[in-house]
C-alpha cells in the first residue's frame, strides 16, 4: 500500500464471508491426525514435531492471525504482506530454511459456467508446509484422502512431495478449465456456422480475456518448477525432483492447449467478421437486384408521368394495361436473366 512501510499487514482483494478456517493435517507413515482448530496457538506444537505437518489457513483477511502464525513459524514480515495481497503474481522465493511458493489455483463456479480464480501461499519447511487460501473450498480434497487412507506414497515421503503434490493438484485443475474452455469453443464455433450474432462475437472476446489470465496463471509456473528441481535445495530431495518434472511437462501441455485455443478464437473473430461481410454482400445484391429491375420501371412510368398536351399512347382504348404487362414482362426477363447467370 502507498505510504505504509514495508511489512505492513493489509489485505488487498475480496473479502471472503465468515471465519478463517485453520486445519491441521500430521502424518507419518504410521499415523495420521487430522483436526480443525480453533485458535493459532494449537498450531504451535507442530512446529518441530518429526513427522509431516500440513497447516492450512482458509482466509487471509484477518492481519492478527496471519501475524500470529508468521511469528510462531519465522515467516518474513513481507512474505506475510504478499500473503494478504491477493493480486500477486505466481512466484517462488527462496529464504533458506523455507521457501515460499504463490500460484493461483482456478476452477468452475457452483454454476461451471464461470471460472473463479483464488491466490495460494505455500511455506515449504523441512518438516512441514504451510498453506494460505483466500477462501473455504479447493482443489485438494483428494490429498486429503491418500493422506487419510494411507494411498500411493505420500505418507512415506516428506514434506517436498507434500508441496509437490499440492502444485500437482493445481495444475491438473487447469486441465478441467482447459476441458471447458473447449466445449465453449465447441459451442461458438458450431453458433458462428449457424446464426452469427452480436452476441458470438462477446462470447469470443469473453473466452480470449479468461484464456489470457489463465495464461498468466500458467506461465511462470514453468520458472517455480525450474527453481524447484534445478536448485540445489535440502528443502527438495532428488527423489521428488522425478516428480516435479512430471508437473513441468503438464505445464507446458497447457500452455500448448492455451496457444491453439487462443489461435482458434482469433481465427473465429476472422470468420465472423467474414460471415457479417457475406452476410451484408448478400443483402447488398438482393437490394441491387431490386433497384436495377425497377430502373427500367422507372423510366417507362416516368416517360408516361410527363405533362404534354399530345402524345399518342394516351389516346389508346388499351394503352394503360399494355404497358402494365409490358413492364412486368420486362420484370420478369430481367430475374430470369439474373437466374441464369447465377446472380441471385
Amino acid at each position: 500500500m502507498v505510504g505504509l512501510s514495508p511489512g505492513t499487514l493489509v489485505h488487498i482483494g475480496k473479502k471472503p464471508p465468515g471465519k478463517v478456517r485453520i486445519t491441521v493435517i500430521d502424518y507419518d507413515e504410521a499415523h495420521v491426525i487430522e483436526k480443525e482448530v480453533k485458535t493459532v496457538d494449537e498450531c504451535f506444537p507442530f512446529k518441530n514435531t518429526p513427522t509431516v505437518t500440513w497447516i492450512n489457513i482458509d482466509g487471509v483477511h484477518q492481519a492478527d492471525i496471519v501475524e500470529k502464525i508468521g511469528k510462531c513459524f519465522d515467516i518474513h514480515p513481507l512474505l506475510l504482506e504478499d500473503i494478504m495481497n491477493t493480486e500477486q503474481r505466481p512466484k517462488i522465493e527462496d529464504f533458506g530454511n523455507y521457501l515460499f511458493i504463490v500460484l493461483k489455483m482456478i476452477y468452475p463456479d457452483a454454476k461451471g459456467k464461470e471460472i473463479e480464480s483464488e491466490q495460494v501461499s505455500l511455506i515449504i519447511h523441512s518438516n512441514y508446509v504451510i498453506t494460505f487460501q483466500e477462501r473455504t473450498g479447493d482443489v485438494f480434497d483428494p490429498i486429503r484422502e491418500r493422506i487419510r487412507n494411507g494411498k500411493g506414497r505420500i505418507r512415506k515421503m516428506g514434506p517436498d512431495y507434500l508441496a509437490y503434490a499440492l502444485i500437482d493438484a493445481i495444475v491438473d485443475s487447469y486441465f478441467v478449465i482447459s476441458e471447458k474452455f473447449g466445449e465453449q469453443i465447441g459451442d461458438i464455433d458450431e453458433e458462428l456456422v449457424t446464426d452469427p450474432t452480436t452476441a458470438t462475437l462477446r462470447g469470443i472476446h469473453k473466452l480470449k480475456r479468461e484464456l489470457l489470465f489463465l495464461r498468466r496463471s500458467v506461465w511462470p509456473i514453468r520458472e517455480i518448477i525450474n527453481v524447484l528441481e534445478k536448485a540445489e535445495n535440502p528443502l527438495i530431495k532428488k527423489t521428488t525432483g522425478i516428480y516435479l518434472r512430471d508437473v513441468y511437462d503438464h505445464t507446458i501441455q497447457i500452455m500448448d492447449t492455451i496457444e491453439i485455443f487462443r489461435e482458434t478464437l482469433s481465427e473465429m473473430v476472422d470468420a465472423y467478421l467474414s460471415s457479417i461481410n457475406n452476410r451484408m454482400n448478400e443483402i447488398m445484391k438482393v437490394l441491387t437486384v431490386i433497384a436495377t429491375i425497377f430502373i427500367p420501371l422507372t423510366f417507362i412510368a416516368s416517360i408516361y408521368g410527363m405533362n404534354f398536351s399530345w402524345m399518342p399512347e394516351i389516346e389508346w382504348p388499351e394503352g394503360y394495361h399494355i404497358v402494365l404487362l409490358f413492364m412486368l414482362a420486362l420484370a420478369v426477363l430481367m430475374l430470369i436473366y439474373f437466374k441464369r447467370k447465377k446472380w441471385i
